[in-house]
């Protein structure tokens, strides 16, 4: 009996803790780099090299973008390339696992790449790998929902404004410090729309045509509107 009541009172002990402690939230995916990626998605990945987002990090080190930097009240001779404040807009999955390490600077972590938008791949990728291995084989389609359960990211819209919103006195209801000195009281074009900004070619890549593996919500709102105007791709193989 008096084992029964010391056992009600730890499980009643974890119990509560478990409560207390509210709902365990799932670990983000790991980051990978836009290696893999890249190998198989070649002319996202070409269109995607003339892009500012793929020279995002370039703009941090001395003598690049003067201008922007004094209007900023920034030293434009600074290397702010690693800069804890700054670095994180300017690479991919920049504190999180798998992402950009200043101490270990991977090369396919650097600038604003394909896991910043579409969200880190180690579980993603795996399942575009089988999809399309499937499709090409048998024409089997794959539901995107198992992909936006494995992490991939198809809205966007919350990715581009943690960067380009994070300003003091923002809107947006998510900025927190440590906030972008780049803002629209410091030069007009830092007003950011995302509508306009995913039709905007020197930020975004090239949209090319999809051959159908994947089917189903969810879809980004211009998907349609892009897939309309798509030329084919070229592909490649996962290296």
């Amino acid at each position: 009996m008096r084992t029964s009541s010391i056992l009600l009172r730890a499980l009643f002990a974890v119990g509560a803790a478990a409560i207390l402690a509210g709902p365990v939230l799932a670990e983000e995916p790991a980051y990978e780099g836009r290696k893999k990626c890249s190998s198989c998605h070649k002319s996202e990945y070409k269109s995607w090299k003339e892009t500012n987002h793929a020279k995002a990090l370039e703009s941090l080190m001395p003598g690049n973008k003067t201008e922007e930097k004094l209007k900023a009240k920034l030293d434009p001779d600074k290397d702010y390339s690693a800069d804890k404040d700054c670095v994180g807009c300017h690479v991919t999955g920049y504190g999180k696992d798998g992402g950009y390490d200043p101490e270990d600077p991977g090369k396919y972590l650097v600038g604003v790449g394909c896991e910043s938008c579409h969200g880190p791949g180690a579980d993603y990728r795996l399942i575009h790998r089988k999809a399309g291995a499937a499709f090409e084989k048998k024409q089997e389609t794959t539901p995107r929902e198992e992909l936006a359960a494995a992490g991939q990211e198809f809205h966007f819209v919350e990715r581009c404004n943690a960067c380009h919103l994070n300003f003091e006195g923002s809107s947006w209801a998510g900025a927190a410090k440590p906030y972008t000195p780049f803002t629209p009281a410091v030069d007009p074009k830092y007003a950011f729309d995302f509508e306009k900004a995913v039709r905007d070619n020197k930020a975004m890549h090239e949209h090319y045509k999809l051959d159908g593996t994947f089917t189903g919500e969810p879809l980004p709102e211009f998907h349609e509107e892009f897939q309309s105007e798509a030329k084919p791709a070229e592909k490649g193989e996962e290296e």
